[in-house]
């Protein structure tokens, strides 16, 4: 039995790596950046891009999918320097440099900056930084800054695996339901579909597969999009 703190969940940026497959991950070996203060609200937005061809005295123009473009999520936090919301917290130049550490930092191994994930309730982001601004509104009397609004804008990123599996309008993105056959099993399955037998265990808890190595004969199966 779960037993609540009481305590909000703060929205955490957390830097990834991304291996030799392009799967990105996670990394645990570097500090993630947890916000003072959650945002007030957050877009996020997905977008289609059509190639849009016009013949001479055409009126109209056909539209014909060209690609899923990446999706964008954005948002803006506060960051506080003047103790009224943290007492211990470091002033407003440390945390802006946490920050970029995380999102904008140039990264000697891998080249380029960070992808990170953003991690907020329900909202689970893998991407980039597109943009970031600071607006700093009040200041120590030397001039020190002690509160900064930071506009924060995020480019999706996916693997390389499943950014091939969009493109193709065969694959599961639109979504095939299976009948299994004698000899069928839930590994080759998936291998047949996603081109990787080891998607089976998420097949398998899309159809409630209790016993996936025992699956009779014409029973149906939904193959989800991968996310």
């Amino acid at each position: 039995m779960s037993v609540s703190t009481g305590l909000k969940k703060k929205l955490t940026i957390s830097p990834c790596t991304v291996d030799a497959a392009g799967n990105i991950s996670v990394d645990r070996s570097k500090a993630a950046f947890e916000v003072m203060l959650n945002p007030a609200n957050y877009s996020h937005s997905l977008k289609i891009g059509y190639d849009k061809k016009k013949t001479q005295g055409q009126t109209g123009s056909e539209l014909k999918f060209s690609a899923v473009e990446p999706e964008k999520v954005s948002f803006d936090i506060v960051i506080d320097g003047t103790g009224a919301v943290n007492l211990s917290a470091p002033d407003v130049k440390t945390q802006v440099e946490s920050l970029k550490g995380v999102v904008y930092t140039y990264d000697g191994t891998q080249h380029e900056p960070n992808h990170v994930r953003l991690l907020w309730g329900s909202l689970i982001f893998f991407g980039r930084l597109e943009s970031l601004s600071l607006d700093y509104t009040l200041f120590k009397p030397s001039g020190e800054p002690l509160r900064a609004k930071v506009k924060l804008a995020f480019a999706g990123a996916m693997s390389k695996e499943e950014e091939s599996l969009k493109a193709n309008r065969s694959s599961p993105d639109l979504s095939h339901v299976v009948e299994v056959k004698s000899g069928d099993t839930l590994p080759l399955l998936c291998y047949r579909i996603y081109k990787n037998s080891g998607y089976y265990a998420e097949v398998a808890r899309a159809n409630n597969l209790v016993h996936f190595r025992q699956i009779k004969p014409g029973t149906k199966l939904h193959f989800p999009p991968l996310r």
